[in-house]
């Protein structure tokens, strides 16, 4: 009997010690998520490109995948919840979005993106508004960068610019009956760093304001052509999305503005937000280990500044760096997650 229990103990041992053994499955496809803060069709031309080459560079560093697919989410806070859930590999989404989402367990910042240092920072609005285009300097890579409250064309836009520009202080009176045009509640530029400038100025947020009058915009896009045709007085934005549609303003083809002035020179900044880190690419800890996440920040590192021709070029998107156009990126730097500290505190104060 004693015999058997032996026998029976080693048989069972063995099948543990075979199961232990088993390879997990392997990962077969990588799904990378965009937040649709830029037009659709410029998002969706743009990031066409990736799979192959995101493909191609990871397969180098050692993890080849049979599909590299890439979507874009309904929202920021869809891709988050994507994100968190693990049903997105990889999200770029901005530093707000992250705040909300990432509990230090369920997903990580893996880069921060850089951009091109703008001619004009100054915390003054009235600084911006010379007419001039404001440009970048991609030798001077930033972690950084501002939300502005642009004013648009109407008379009420007008009104508030000229004000500004006279170095008349704007008050929350000023802003009962504007129209402004937002982004989504976890945007960084679009709503959330904007809710805590105007905290900090008149001790009230956007949350404050008449609920019509703060209008949901899709992408900066929408922000744009939104101030272009009226529909709204002020939109806020990230500091350099004038530039982003500077020709659109002017273009009377599909997706033109129609405008017969510059972007420049029909629009002025009423506010400027402190300083807001950049961008991240954040990867799901659900699907995502630690070796693929370092493979996945070095080959963002290698394709940001890839110089090699795409075989289709269109539009904006003629070598490989340029899909990153999609959002302005020409750099990325490694992250970590209190760097985003920052980021949380102004949800907290402004979402709860």
């Amino acid at each position: 009997m004693l015999k058997k229990v032996v026998l029976l103990f080693i048989v069972l041992i063995g099948t543990v010690s075979l199961a232990s053994c088993e390879a997990a499955p392997e990962k077969t496809n990588l799904s990378v998520f965009f937040v649709p803060s830029r037009d659709n069709a410029t998002l969706v031309q743009g990031i066409s490109y990736l799979p192959t080459y995101l493909k191609a560079e990871l397969s180098e560093l050692g993890f080849d995948f049979e599909t590299v697919s890439v979507y874009v989410g309904t929202s920021y806070e869809a891709v988050g919840e994507a994100l968190d859930a693990g049903t997105a590999d990889i999200g770029f989404i901005p530093g707000g979005t992250y705040a909300v989402y990432a509990d230090g367990s369920n997903m990580d910042v893996a880069l921060t993106a850089t951009r091109g240092g703008l001619s004009k920072d100054s915390a003054n609005p009235k600084d911006w508004n010379d007419g001039l285009a404001t440009e970048s300097d991609p030798e001077y890579q930033v972690t950084y960068y501002r939300s502005l409250g642009i004013a648009g064309v109407t008379d009420k836009a007008r009104a508030l610019a000229a004000k500004v520009n006279a170095g008349t202080a704007l008050t929350w009176e000023d802003l009962q009956d504007v129209k402004i045009g937002v982004q989504s509640p976890t945007s960084s530029a679009g709503r959330v760093y904007p809710s805590l400038l105007l905290k900090e100025l008149f001790g009230y947020t956007l949350a404050d304001l008449p609920a019509e009058n703060v209008i949901q915009v899709p992408g900066y896009g929408g922000a744009a052509a939104a101030l272009a045709s009226g529909q709204v007085d002020v939109a806020f934005g990230y500091a350099d999305f004038r530039r982003d549609y500077a020709d659109e303003w002017n273009s009377t083809g599909e997706g033109g503005y129609g405008r017969n002035a510059t972007i420049w020179s029909e629009t002025d900044v009423l506010f400027v937000t402190d300083g807001i880190y950049n961008d991240t690419i954040t990867v799901s800890k659900a699907t995502v280990s630690d070796a693929l996440q370092e493979a996945i920040e070095q080959a963002f590192i290698n394709l940001v500044t890839d110089q090699t021709a795409l075989p289709s070029p269109a539009g904006m998107f003629n070598v490989v760096a340029d899909i990153f156009k999609v959002y302005s990126h020409e750099g990325y730097t490694r992250a970590q997650d209190s760097d985003y500290d920052g980021a949380r505190a102004a949800n907290d104060f402004i979402n709860g």
